[in-house]
């Protein structure tokens, strides 16, 4: 959308196979004016060394955590750094695929939403470890039991927002807990979340995915704490 900017914002930990990758693909991403910010978490397998090397030119910001705290820790410091109309959530590994922004953004940028989530769940068939799908689905539909959306992928990276929606959240959760907790804390301020088909490449626990069981266990309890 002419005169509107989109802010992408990228946590990073441990990413060195993937973080030029995926940086390339979001550069070259279908948007005209977008701003790329890059949080790392500390990371330690070379990827903060990758970064100062090869993505400073690349990127508009690149923040470098003093310690590791978890993505939403990253997420909460990319947020406040965005100047976007928009923000979205990209991932650093290579499951989501940039070229599909406009999908994700494009309601908000036209006025017909505040806040999207792709949905790596409709319209196409289902991908990725049977457990973490039927993991996903049953924290979905308890998420949705307390807040009253209609979502079918409450766990999906992309997430977009109107700039001054996300600003506005305080947001508490240092790792995964994020997503319920972001998904509450919209719906308390009476925001119909819209969704949208998106595609999904998923990688396997040996190539690198970081979410895991207590993962899980702390996204029942955010369901619940921050739908309270």
């Amino acid at each position: 959308m002419s005169g509107k900017k989109l802010s992408i914002v990228i946590p990073c930990y441990n990413e060195k196979d993937s973080i030029l990758k995926i940086l390339k693909k979001v550069k070259e991403s279908p948007v005209e004016d977008k701003e790329i910010i890059i949080v790392d978490d500390m990371s330690n397998d070379g990827t903060r060394e990758i970064l100062k090397e090869k993505a400073e030119k690349i990127a508009d910001k690149i923040i470098y955590q003093e310690k590791n705290t978890g993505k939403g820790s990253a997420l909460r410091t990319g947020f406040m750094a965005a100047t976007g109309d928009v923000v979205i959530i990209q991932d650093a590994d290579m499951e989501y695929d940039p070229n599909e922004y406009p999908l994700v953004v494009d309601p908000i940028f036209e006025g017909k939403a505040q806040v999207v989530y792709g949905s790596r769940f409709l319209k196409q068939k289902a991908k990725g470890y049977l457990l973490n799908r039927l993991a996903n689905k049953g924290l979905t539909f308890l998420s949705n039991c307390r807040t009253h959306q209609k979502l079918t992928d409450m766990e999906t990276c992309y997430k977009a927002f109107k700039r001054e929606i996300i600003q506005a959240i305080e947001i508490e959760e240092q790792r995964f807990g994020f997503e319920p907790e972001i998904t509450a804390k919209i719906s308390k301020m009476g925001i119909r979340i819209q969704e949208v088909p998106i595609s999904y490449y998923p990688r396997s626990n040996e190539e690198g995915k970081k979410i895991g069981f207590s993962d899980g266990l702390r996204a029942l309890h955010c369901i619940w704490y921050y739908s309270k």
